[in-house]
């Protein structure tokens, strides 16, 4: 018996065409095409978007979102961190308290939640300790105050299941390790449990962060001057509504972007030391 051999050198090899990738692109290539165009040649102003750009009432706008951003994040970081130890907790009272909480924030919708802070004088025309010192809350309950407890403690909720997440990820070894040489709780979570947990909370909590951002808006119908008031006022007073909507949106865009590069950046620092799914072992 022989082997028989083939030649195969003579043979030219054709590549595998994908004709529905072709068809594909072309679509959406020639959808970006026509929504170019459409703006383009629509009735915008564009010198009228160049000029409000920059100005400072706008740019004021975009400082107060980027302040709320942060201190409603901070405050919701804070909150997160807090209730979710307590839902990890063996006392039920504290357990139960953290499980209400994140039930009941989590359930309201933010816009409203923001309405009732910043009404809260109708139901609490005063605040502050009897006998001791008492203040209008109309004073007190400003729109910045609202925005920021309506948006912070509404995170809180959030945060609280995101960081529950984290801790619950981090090998159940870990911390009876450090409970078997007498750690206490806390040193516990701050210097073994919370840095391995980080790896986990920190995609998650980068993206709240950019979603607050753009959760901001919100706070306009309370009176916030974040960087969509600003534009409402000036497109009542000379009618460019869509060029105004343009700038805002512009900045949101550049914001979110930023945000984006440092949570990658973040997310790396934490990632160290992580074979990454689908690496070599």
């Amino acid at each position: 018996m022989t082997d028989t051999v083939y030649e195969i050198s003579h043979l030219t090899l054709v590549p595998r065409r994908h004709p529905g990738r072709a068809v594909g692109a072309a679509v959406v290539l020639g959808l970006l095409a026509a929504l170019v165009y459409s703006f383009a040649v629509g009735q915008i102003e564009w010198s009228y978007v160049a000029e409000f750009l920059t100005v400072p009432v706008i740019l004021h706008g975009l400082g107060n979102t980027i302040l709320m951003a942060i201190l409603a994040m901070l405050l919701g970081l804070a909150l997160g961190v807090v209730f979710a130890v307590m839902r990890l907790s063996e006392n039920p009272v504290l357990k139960y308290t953290a499980i209400a909480y994140v039930w009941f924030f989590r359930a309201v919708p933010a816009l409203l939640q923001l309405l009732l802070w910043f009404n809260l004088a109708l139901i609490f025309p005063y605040i502050g300790l009897p006998g001791v010192f008492s203040v209008r809350t109309v004073e007190v309950m400003t729109p910045f105050v609202a925005a920021l407890l309506g948006l912070g403690i509404q995170q809180g909720a959030f945060t609280a299941e995101v960081v529950r997440a984290g801790l619950l990820s981090v090998d159940k070894g870990q911390y009876e390790a450090a409970q078997s040489i007498g750690m206490p709780r806390l040193q516990m979570l701050r210097r073994i449990i919370m840095p391995q947990a980080m790896r986990v909370i920190v995609p998650p909590v980068g993206n709240e962060f950019i979603g607050m951002v753009k959760l901001t808006s919100l706070a306009s119908v309370i009176q916030f001057t974040d960087i969509l008031h600003s534009a409402q006022n000036i497109y009542y007073a000379n009618s460019r509504v869509i060029e105004l909507l343009i700038v805002a949106a512009s900045w949101y865009l550049v914001t979110v972007t930023a945000l984006s590069l440092i949570q990658m950046r973040i997310e790396r620092y934490y990632a160290k030391g992580v074979r990454p799914v689908g690496g070599n072992a």
